[in-house]
């Protein structure tokens, strides 16, 4: 199976071709489209930002609007995993950036896909990524900042009920001073879907895609915050509450 030349109509006419091959749960003609754009010379990174996550996003929006079946969005959201796990191993390494990021994401099965695909990334683009997944209680993310110091703590893909503890985490944040320096960056998940709830909430950044992020994330460490010297927060033995950030 051919892959469409890279024209950006003949490449929507491919990613609408990937996209039968996901719900359809067709793993060897998924895996050979793909490969047929790796032996056409489009670099894996290239192919995780303009396939992967574009086609994570449509299987995503159209099983929130009851438009695929569970079964069409399990095929999907499996063989992209596979898919994105296979990428990673061919992304080439760029030196490093001496920059750190604590990332987080929703929950659910596509927004641990999305957290990951974004981890990936970042890191091949030369950041040095802790990428902790979904459903991580406010209270141990808070000491992990204060562990790691991070430039960035990324919270990608997430969910509608994680805002408002994202909201509470970023408060704290401000009101105790910790990592100075640090920006809070939101994006995908119910960031793309609800315009200007990240300002509303106090992130320094936005990011709608991956592409983007890495963008932006370039842009904010050349504007990043200078304030006092950061305030370690204390590793916590217990947890009493375990509302997922």
């Amino acid at each position: 199976m051919k892959p469409l030349a890279n024209s950006a109509a003949n490449f929507e006419a491919t990613l609408e071709q990937f996209f039968g091959t996901l719900v359809s749960g067709d793993r060897p003609a998924a895996r050979a489209l793909v490969n047929d754009l790796y032996d056409s010379g489009m670099s894996a990174e290239t192919v995780s930002r303009e396939l992967f996550w574009p086609a994570l996003e449509m299987v995503h929006t159209l099983y929130r609007g009851d438009q695929i079946s569970p079964l069409a969005h399990g095929y999907a959201t499996r063989l992209l995993r596979m898919l994105v796990d296979q990428a990673q191993a061919r992304y080439t390494m760029k030196a490093r950036r001496n920059r750190k990021i604590c990332l987080f994401c929703g929950p659910n099965e596509p927004e641990e896909l999305a957290g990951q695909l974004v981890a990936d990334l970042c890191e091949a683009d030369g950041y040095d990524v802790w990428f902790g997944g979904g459903g991580i209680p406010n209270d141990e993310i808070l000491a992990e900042v204060g562990q790691q110091e991070p430039d960035f703590l990324v919270m990608f893909a997430s969910c509608n009920r994680d805002a408002p503890n994202i909201r509470l985490m970023i408060d704290r944040i401000r009101a105790i001073s910790a990592c100075p320096r640090m920006q809070v960056v939101v994006g995908g998940g119910i960031f793309n879907r609800a315009p200007g709830l990240a300002e509303e909430i106090g992130a320094d950044v936005s990011a709608t895609s991956p592409g983007d992020l890495l963008t932006k994330l370039l842009t904010g460490a050349d504007g990043a915050r200078t304030r006092e010297q950061p305030v370690r927060i204390a590793k916590q033995t217990t947890v009493k509450t375990r509302a997922a950030a």
